[in-house]
């Protein structure tokens, strides 16, 4: 019987602690749904108000990001405080945490610094075309820790803030405008001025190539077996790449029908036999 006044006991203490407890674990639940319910709105809210003061996009979802982690960070202490934990315990206890998991990730505070350098330095925006870390695509979005780039063929690059501002990037976007320079080799029994002025006259008859600067053709290179001509010229960056293929397939087809021609490598290679008499065999690759 002892026995069972003892668990009669301990159930009762049980049942009265949860009762008085309850209270507050109810209040808890409910201030964490409202706290996140709060988080979604007020940073939905400030989305808006960044986006019609005309922000760069990189500002506003980092912006938006840092928000809604300090105020999730903040919710945590305070439902931590409604179910009864002292704050200087709770205070004690975060500082103790927040050292260890600083030591523990330090990468992602590099990362974290990174990415607010790329907000305060601004080497890129949103949409800009970049080639860093050995990717090279449209930046889709710059976040606390990471940014994300869709590459030519619409894969997913994501790369990390410290990495990304330690390493050199080129921004193909930020000057409006690129300059192409295309090589066209051409045989050197070629009329080198004819060729000039036929790759000249189709670059000046491109509406989307610009005047300033002049477009130009000039000799860069005697090769092995051609003479190269680098064919350059400016344009907006929307136009860059039509502009650029069709002057590359323009530029074989106009050179061929004014009869000059566009080698291929050739080598020479002699064959000895054991009388010493050479053979000459013309190889093309």
């Amino acid at each position: 019987m002892q026995y069972f006044d003892d668990w009669s006991t301990y159930a009762k203490e049980f049942t009265d602690k949860l009762v008085d407890y309850l209270p507050s674990f109810l209040s808890a639940i409910f201030l964490l749904l409202f706290g996140l319910w709060f988080i979604k709105i007020f940073t939905g809210q400030v989305r808006r108000i960044i986006h019609k003061k005309g922000y760069d996009k990189t500002i506003e979802n980092f912006a938006i990001s840092l928000i809604g982690v300090a105020l999730k960070i903040l919710l945590v202490i305070l439902v931590i405080t409604q179910l009864g934990f002292e704050t200087t315990s709770l205070v004690a206890v975060i500082g103790a945490a927040g050292l260890a998991i600083g030591l523990a990730l330090q990468g992602s505070l590099a990362n974290f610094a990174g990415g607010v350098l790329i907000i305060i330095l601004k080497p890129f925006r949103v949409g800009d075309w970049i080639e860093a870390k050995g990717v090279s695509g449209s930046v889709k979005e710059t976040s606390l820790f990471y940014t994300k780039i869709n590459t030519f063929g619409n894969q997913l690059a994501i790369i990390p803030n410290g990495q990304l501002t330690n390493d050199n990037i080129i921004n193909y976007t930020v000057e409006g405008k690129r300059r192409a320079a295309i090589t066209v080799g051409i045989s050197y029994d070629s009329d080198i001025k004819l060729a000039k002025e036929i790759l000249l006259n189709l670059l000046k008859e491109q509406e989307k190539i610009l005047t300033d600067p002049e477009p130009m053709v000039v000799v860069t290179e005697l090769g092995d077996s051609s003479v190269n001509l680098s064919v350059r010229f400016w344009a907006l960056n929307d136009d860059f790449w039509n502009c650029s293929w069709y002057t590359i397939e323009e530029s074989k087809t106009r050179l061929e029908a004014a009869g000059i021609s566009i080698p291929f490598p050739q080598r020479d290679v002699h064959f000895f036999n054991h009388s010493k008499e050479s053979i000459k065999v013309e190889e093309k690759d």
